[in-house]
């Protein structure tokens, strides 16, 4: 692993894409800041800008360095699952340069619940992360899969072991009040509103 990851570090320093393990299903990762990755990870899946990935983060405090006027609810909510399944969709620090798609000045943030994964994200900075997958298949839970699907559009699979979940994460705009619930996942509303008691549930989470 400590080869697979000094490889990914390379991959991602020349805006390669990367498959990456996580705590749900496989994600295909690259370089946040370098507009040139992200539009290689989204031709990879098949998808147009209009879909931005989100952003996995290697702790809670790089949280405060891409996101602005976070509410202390979306604090309460990172405290509390964070490393986990929850992503949190936020305001973009509008000083930063970067272009992950049409994020109408918002920034999906995780952190993944996942040691390699948090590894390589303290080591390279943030990185934009979707499933890996093409868009409309089924989520890799093994390396094996991704590659199928994606192949020689990425640069170095890590591969740690099968996931057991094909849940994603849950994802909750915190740009609105009250809170929504814009896709269901791993974790269930309840636990989420015992946090948050207002969060309330779009009819389109799915």
């Amino acid at each position: 692993m400590d080869r697979g990851l000094e490889a990914a570090r390379t991959a991602l320093a020349r805006h390669d894409c990367v498959v990456l393990p996580t705590d749900t299903v496989y994600g295909i990762g690259a370089d946040a800041f370098s507009p040139q990755a992200v539009a290689v990870l989204l031709a990879a899946k098949g998808r147009g800008r209009a879909m931005p990935p989100p952003v996995l983060i290697g702790g809670t405090a790089v949280m405060d360095g891409l996101a602005s006027d976070i509410p202390a609810a979306a604090r309460e909510l990172a405290e509390e699952f964070w490393p986990g399944a929850l992503t949190l969709i936020l305001t973009a620090q509008p000083s930063l340069a970067w272009d992950l798609g049409e994020t109408r000045g918002t920034v999906a943030l995780r952190v993944p619940d996942d040691q390699v994964a948090r590894e390589l994200l303290q080591e390279v900075g943030p990185l934009a992360v979707s499933s890996a997958n093409r868009t409309g298949q089924p989520a890799a839970t093994t390396a094996g899969a991704a590659r199928e699907m994606l192949g020689e559009s990425v640069a170095v699979y890590l591969d740690d072991g099968d996931r057991t979940t094909w849940e994603p994460s849950t994802i909750i705009d915190c740009t609105v009040s009250p809170f929504r619930v814009v896709r269901r996942g791993a974790l269930g509303f309840e636990e989420l509103a015992a946090v948050v008691p207002d969060l309330v549930e779009t009819p389109t989470a799915g």
